[in-house]
Order: C-alpha cells, then sequence, then structure tokens
C-alpha cells in the first residue's frame, strides 16, 4: 500500500482528501503545516507528498525545495487556491511533479497521484521564472497554465491555436521566457501580414543584388533568432511554397538566403500559432500535411474570452489599473452593474478587445465610478437588444438571474435580495415623492426599519 502524506491547513481538505485516498486504496497521513511534516520525515517517508502552498510557516515551496534537496526521488504534487501562470511556472520549475488548482476535481487527483508513483520525478535545470501578465482564474486558463509550465525548461515545438486577440503572442512569449533561450532573441513574424513575394526573404535574408531593390545584404528573421526563438504567427497564411523551404529548415537546420549559395545553419525554437483549423487547411492541401506534424508536437488551445466570462472582471480591473499608471489618469472603477454588463457581451475581439475599452474608458469616462451608460455604444446596444429580446418582466427578470448563476455568483440568495428591495424601495418612494411614511404603508415596513433599508442599501 503507497503512503500518501498530504500538509494543508485547510481542515475540511485534509478531511475530504483523505477519506478519497483511503477509499482509493492509500494509506494517508494528514499534517496541518508543512513543517509538521517535515520533522515526521526524520523517522519516516513517504511514497508521494501532496502540499498546498500557502501555508502558516513554511510555504510549499518550501517544502519542495527541502525535498528536493534531501529527498530527490520523492515526487511533490503542488496545490493552490491562488492559480494563475506564476504558480503553475514555479511549481514545474522547481521540480513539483504536478500542479493542481483549487477547487480540484478528486477522481483527477487520484489519477495524477497513480501516474506519480509509477514516474520518478526530474529536478534537473530548476530555475526561478520570470513574471508573466496572463491573468486567468478560468478552468480553461488553468489548463493553459499547465501546459506553460510543463513546458518550462524545454526547447518543444508548441503550435498555439485560438481566436484572434486571445492572447496568442504573450503566450509564446511567456513560453520563450520560461525555456533555456530566455537570454537569447525573441523573434516574431505574422504570416498574414506579409505579401507572398516577400515571405521567404523575410524569413531567410536576402543577398545584395538577389532581385530589384536588394540593395544590401539583409538577415532574414531565421539568423535573428539564432539561439532563440522564432514566433510564427498566422502560420496558416503562409503560402505552399514557402512551406517546403520552412519544411526543410526545420529538418535541416540550415538555409539558404535569397540569391546565396552558402548554406546557414541555425538553432532556433519554433512556436508557431493561428486562428485557423489547421486540420481542415490540411484537407484542403491548402497546407502540408508532413509540416502540420512538425509544427504540432505539443499543442496549446487558448480559449475565446466568452468561455471564461469569470475572467473578465479581474482582467477590466488589470487593464484600467495599468491604463491609468502608463496615462497618469484617475483611476476608473467599474460598477457592480457596469461588470454584469461587459460579463453578459460576446467579446468577438477577445481579450484585445476587453483591453482596448479599458483604454477607451480610462480617456473618454466621465465619472470615475464607471456606469453602463458609461460604456461604448457597441457594448451598450448589444446589451438594449438583449433586453428587449424578451417578452415580459418576468422573462427579462429570468435572464438577469441565469446570468447571475451562469457567472458562477456564490450567495445568491445575499445576492439578489438586496437589488430587488433596493429597487423596490426607490420605486415606491418616487410614487410618494419621498414620503417615508406613505412608502413604509405600502411596502408593509415600520418607518425605522424602512430608515434603515434605506441607509443600508444605499439609497
Amino acid at each position: 500500500m503507497h503512503k500518501v502524506w498530504l500538509a494543508d491547513d485547510d481542515e475540511a481538505i485534509r478531511i475530504v482528501l483523505e477519506e478519497s485516498l483511503k477509499d482509493a486504496g492509500f494509506e494517508i497521513r494528514t499534517f496541518e503545516t508543512a513543517t509538521d511534516l517535515v520533522e515526521s520525515l526524520a523517522n519516516a517517508k513517504p511514497d508521494l507528498i501532496l502540499t498546498d502552498v500557502q501555508m502558516p510557516g513554511m510555504h510549499g515551496y518550501d517544502l519542495l525545495k527541502h525535498i528536493n534537496n534531501n529527498f530527490s526521488d520523492l515526487p511533490v504534487i503542488i496545490m493552490t487556491a491562488f492559480a494563475d501562470m506564476q504558480a503553475a511556472v514555479d511549481s514545474y520549475g522547481s521540480g513539483a511533479f504536478e500542479y493542481i488548482p483549487k477547487p480540484f476535481d478528486l477522481n483527477e487527483t487520484i489519477q495524477i497521484i497513480t501516474r506519480a508513483l509509477e514516474k520518478k520525478p526530474s529536478t534537473k535545470g530548476l530555475k526561478s521564472a520570470p513574471k508573466t501578465d496572463i491573468i486567468g482564474k478560468a478552468q480553461s486558463m488553468q489548463m493553459v497554465f499547465r501546459a506553460i509550465g510543463k513546458l518550462s525548461n524545454t526547447n518543444a515545438t508548441v503550435l498555439v491555436q485560438g481566436e484572434s486577440g486571445t492572447g496568442k503572442e504573450l503566450i509564446a512569449k511567456s513560453l520563450h521566457k520560461n525555456s533555456p533561450r530566455h537570454d537569447m532573441p525573441f523573434i516574431a513574424l505574422n504570416m498574414a501580414d506579409i505579401p507572398k513575394e516577400l515571405v521567404e526573404s523575410e524569413l531567410f535574408g536576402h543577398e545584395k543584388g538577389a532581385f530589384t531593390g536588394a540593395v544590401d545584404r539583409r538577415l532574414g528573421r531565421f539568423e535573428q533568432a539564432n539561439g532563440g526563438t522564432l514566433f510564427l504567427d498566422e502560420i496558416g497564411d503562409m503560402p505552399l511554397d514557402s512551406q517546403t523551404r520552412l519544411l526543410r529548415v526545420l529538418s535541416n537546420k540550415e538555409f539558404y538566403r535569397v540569391g546565396g549559395d552558402k548554406p546557414i545553419k541555425v538553432d532556433v525554437r519554433i512556436i508557431a500559432a493561428t486562428h485557423q483549423n489547421l486540420h481542415n487547411l490540411v484537407s484542403q492541401t491548402k497546407f502540408r500535411e508532413d509540416l502540420f506534424y512538425r509544427l504540432n508536437v505539443i499543442k496549446v488551445d487558448v480559449p475565446p474570452l466568452r468561455e471564461r466570462r469569470e475572467d473578465i472582471e479581474i482582467l477590466a480591473k488589470y487593464f484600467l489599473k495599468q491604463n491609468s499608471d502608463s496615462l497618469d489618469e484617475e483611476l476608473r472603477v467599474l460598477s457592480q452593474e457596469s461588470i454584469e454588463v461587459l460579463r453578459k457581451y460576446q467579446w468577438p475581439g477577445n481579450v484585445r478587445q476587453l483591453e482596448n475599452t479599458c483604454y477607451w474608458l480610462t480617456l473618454m469616462s466621465p465619472t470615475q465610478n464607471v456606469q453602463p451608460i458609461d460604456l461604448p455604444n457597441e457594448i451598450i446596444e448589444t446589451k438594449a437588444a438583449t433586453i428587449s429580446s424578451t417578452s415580459s418582466w418576468e422573462d427579462g427578470f429570468s435572464f438577469w438571474l441565469k446570468n447571475l448563476i451562469d457567472n458562477n455568483e456564490s450567495d445568491l440568495l445575499d445576492t439578489v435580495n438586496p437589488k430587488i428591495e433596493k429597487i423596490l424601495i426607490k420605486l415606491v418612494l418616487e410614487k410618494t415623492n419621498g414620503k417615508k411614511n406613505d412608502a413604509a404603508n405600502i411596502l408593509g415596513l415600520g418607518r425605522n426599519t424602512l430608515a434603515k433599508k434605506i441607509k443600508d442599501l444605499g439609497i
């Protein structure tokens, strides 16, 4: 029976995991702190350690370092409620077998533990990772963070797939910054922006006199990226004949400049990105199948913003703070009503559109506290169209409640009831011209009770 030790200061999590792991056939021992666990290692040793990050005293990462220094063959799995890309990169970069964001799936956790017990961890080439600007708490983004974390310290070829505006280049830069090539060049080239006749010159450079206008020798992107990373954005737009030459470079690690007769050796990591379905392009003979498999070694799927609505608020606040600092403008603060409108919007331009919206608000919003009416017209018009499409107040009310549920709001009754009370009291006060006695009678409340509600609800 495999022995699993668990360190977590949350008693509820300890109890749930202890019962689940016992049922799965593991011998489990729990600790409230990492310090207690380390002290117990003097007398016994488990087969695996499962640890939280944020705990009193010794943190999970400190425990991980201690294990790596003293028990290098002991696998460690990191759990954290503060899940972001930095946590993922730090976990894998410090030698963790796996990183699990909270809340976690018990069955998946048991599967991860089983895999860890079957495989010896490696702590070679560990390094501290740089900070990142990629933000998100949605489950779909956690998958992206875990992928980037696992790819730390590797030179693997990666294909990043996602809609325009989802942040594919930002992910490519993070992959580069967390790789052994982080001190070498990161060169980006958008294939959709290059005229067909200039693609090969851009990629491979040209010799003087190679064609009309080639007045000097020019280094291509491959030479500029030598030793580092070449990011080929919108790879699906690359012409077929250029794809052939790219495939040859990836195979032989050498190329000729346009008009050149000497082979040039390069050592370049390729990260490609596309908003298109390359499988479909292959079936349409618009993309080489052999090149597709060369590029699709590791695929990272980036979700559109409409599929990670829980991230809209934190992203908007981040962009507004960033704009306030860079533009030296007063920080704009979104009202809860504005946040709800932003969450409902479909965001066809994804994160880039949200970023632009926040830039617009920083410069154009007439007040510091942003209300729905202050939002750009295309968002307001979408909201109005949505509301007008409902056939009755019950439908409209149901639509609002469904949005709260879909956005994973907690304590729904505590959220909904004050809003309803506030609207009702304001309408009644309008009807009675502000006369609180009359309003209290209509509402069926005592005057003092009504006065307290007016104060508490900020009416």
